[in-house]
C-alpha cells in the first residue's frame, strides 16, 4: 500500500526543543525523516538497511551502545567483559551520513502530530519505527526488583556479577558454616533460555573456577537452584530437548524445581510453595513485558503489552508507524505468534526498512515472511540443545553450533575476536577473566548533571 508524504512536510518544524540544536531532516532537505526508537537488533538493522535510501534517519536510544543481550549472562558470570558484547551505536553507523544518533529517553509518540517526544525535545517524523524491546516483568511485585535482579541491561549483568563475586568473598570472610546462612545459595527464577544458561554458568564458576581461589570455604558446596512455575524447563523447545536439558542441569548439580511458585522475596531469602529458602542472591528470569512507550500509541495491546501489526510490519490504522521485534505481535501463516528472538528482530528490521523505501517511492508494500533458522540454548561447558526445523540435537555439536551462531550475530570484528579468545581461554584453562568487583556506575546521575549544566549555561546566555 503506497504511503504519500505530506506536500507541506518541508514547512513543518522537525524539532521543538530549547535545549538541543535542530535535528532530523538535514537543512534544506525535502527528504522524508525516519525516526527509529531503540538501537537494539531491530532498530539498528533498520538504520543500516536505510544507508542508501532517500531518507534522513534519526536513531534515538537511552544508551549509547548496541547490546548483544543473549550473552548478558556471560558478563553476569564473569565469562566476558561488558565491552565484549556491546558496541557504540555511533561507531556502528559511522559511515552512514544520513543517520543522526541521539542519546535520550523517548517519552511518547504523538501519532496525530507525527512527533516523537524525548527528554531532549521533539522530533517530527514521516515514518517512525518503534523497536524498544522488552523489560523485566515482576508480575505486579515491583518491590522484588531490589532483591531479585533481572537480566536485560548491562547494568543488570554487572549488578549480578558484583553480587555473585561478593557473596563468595563474604563467605570466605565468615568462614565454614556460611553456606547454612544462605550466602552460597543462588536462586534463579524462570527456566527459560536465560534462566537455564544463568543457572548452569553459576554452577560452573563455583565448581570449576572459584574452587582454587578460596581457603576457608569450599566453593563446590555452592547451591544453585532453578525455579519455574511450569512443568518443564525450556518450555518453548521440543519436549525431548527439555528433558535433555533437565538431565544436563541435574548432572551438573543444579537443583531444578518445577511447579514452584515464588510467593515472597526479601533480603534474606525467598518463599516458594510455602518453603523458606535462605539466599542472598536471587536472579529474576521469569518473564518480560513491553516497554511502557507503546502505551502512548493509543492502541489495544495484548497481555504482554505488545502491539498487533499487519504483515507489512506497520500498525493497521497507521502505515507511518512500524513496530518490530519483541514489541510486535504478528502471526505466521500457521497461526503462531512470532517469538521475541534476535533473528526475528533482525529480519523485521531489514524488511521494515525496505517497506519504508517502497512507501517513499509510492510502491506497494510487501508482507514480512520469517525465515526460521532454528533456536539454541546453552547449558554449560560442551552442553547445549538445538532445534533446527525437524532436526533436534544436543551435546558438543549443539554447543559448537551455538558458539558459531552467536559469534556471527555479534557486531564488530573486534567483539567477535575478543569473545572467541575469551571462550577458548575459559574452555581450555577453566578460568573466568572478568572477575573484578566494581561498584555500579552512576550513569544516569552524571548524564543529568551534564544536561542540567548545559541548560543553565544557555539560560544565562539568554
Amino acid at each position: 500500500m503506497p504511503v504519500e508524504t505530506p506536500s507541506d512536510a518541508s514547512e513543518v518544524p522537525l524539532v521543538a526543543s530549547d535545549i538541543l540544536s535542530p535535528v532530523g531532516r538535514r537543512e534544506g532537505s525535502a527528504r522524508p525523516c525516519v525516526v527509529i526508537v531503540g538501537g537494539g537488533f531491530g532498530g539498528l538493522n533498520v538504520a543500516r538497511a536505510l544507508k542508501r535510501a532517500p531518507v534522513d534517519v534519526v536513531l534515538i536510544d537511552r544508551h549509547n551502545h548496541h547490546l548483544f543481550q543473549p550473552l548478558l549472562y556471560q558478563v553476569a558470570t564473569a565469562g566476558l567483559s561488558a565491552d565484549d558484547i556491546a558496541s557504540p551505536i555511533r561507531e556502528v553507523v559511522r559511515g552512514q551520513e544520513n543517520v543522526q544518533v541521539l542519546l535520550g529517553e523517548v517519552l511518547a509518540i504523538d501519532r496525530e502530530r507525527q512527533v516523537v517526544s524525548y527528554d531532549g525535545g521533539e522530533v517530527r517524523y514521516d515514518f517512525v519505527v518503534v523497536a524498544t524491546g522488552m523489560q523485566t516483568n515482576y508480575f505486579g511485585n515491583e518491590g522484588w526488583a531490589d532483591q531479585a535482579t533481572g537480566l536485560k541491561t548491562l547494568r543488570d549483568a554487572l549488578t549480578c556479577r558484583r553480587q555473585i563475586l561478593k557473596v563468595f568473598e563474604q563467605a570466605e570472610r565468615e568462614g565454614p558454616g556460611s553456606e547454612g546462612r544462605g550466602l552460597l545459595t543462588f536462586v534463579v527464577v524462570g527456566a527459560g533460555a536465560t534462566g537455564v544458561e544463568m543457572a548452569g554458568a553459576i554452577k560452573e564458576i563455583a565448581y570449576q573456577v572459584m574452587v582454587k581461589d578460596f581457603r576457608r570455604i569450599d566453593p563446590k558446596r555452592a547451591r544453585v537452584m532453578l525455579l519455574d512455575a511450569g512443568s518443564r524447563v525450556l518450555a518453548g523447545y521440543d519436549e525431548s530437548l527439555s528433558e535433555r536439558a533437565l538431565h544436563d542441569l541435574e548432572k551438573m548439580g543444579v537443583e531444578v524445581r518445577l511447579h514452584a511458585k515464588v510467593e515472597e522475596i526479601d533480603e534474606e531469602g525467598v518463599t516458594v510453595n510455602g518453603e523458606r529458602i535462605l539466599t542472598r542472591t536471587v536472579i529474576w528470569a521469569a518473564g518480560v513485558k513491553a516497554s511502557p512507550l507503546v502505551q502512548t500509541l493509543d492502541v489495544e495491546l495484548d497481555r504482554m503489552g505488545r502491539v498487533s501489526i499487519v504483515p507489512e510490519l506497520h500498525m493497521p490504522e497507521d502505515p507511518r508507524v512500524y513496530v518490530i521485534g519483541d514489541l510486535a505481535r504478528l502471526k505466521t501463516a500457521d497461526g503462531e505468534v512470532l517469538p521475541g528472538l534476535a533473528p526475528v528482530a533482525v529480519q523485521q528490521g531489514k524488511h521494515a526498512a525496505q517497506n519504508i523505501v517502497r512507501a517513499v517511492k509510492g510502491q506497494e508494500l510487501k508482507p514480512f515472511v520469517y525465515w526460521d533458522r532454528g533456536k539454541m540454548a546453552t547449558i554449560g561447558r560442551a552442553r547445549a540443545i538445538a532445534e533446527v526445523g525437524t532436526l533436534k540435537f544436543g551435546g558438543l555439536m549443539a554447543w559448537l553450533a551455538w558458539l558459531f551462531v552467536h559469534l556471527l550475530f555479534l557486531i564488530g570484528f573486534r567483539n567477535r575476536v575478543y569473545v572467541l579468545i575469551g571462550w577458548i581461554f575459559a574452555y581450555v584453562g577453566m578460568r573466568r577473566s572478568a572477575r573484578l568487583i566494581v561498584d555500579p556506575p552512576r550513569e544516569r546521575a552524571m548524564f543529568t548533571e551534564v544536561w542540567e549544566g548545559s541548560r543553565e549555561r544557555e539560560v544565562r546566555a539568554e
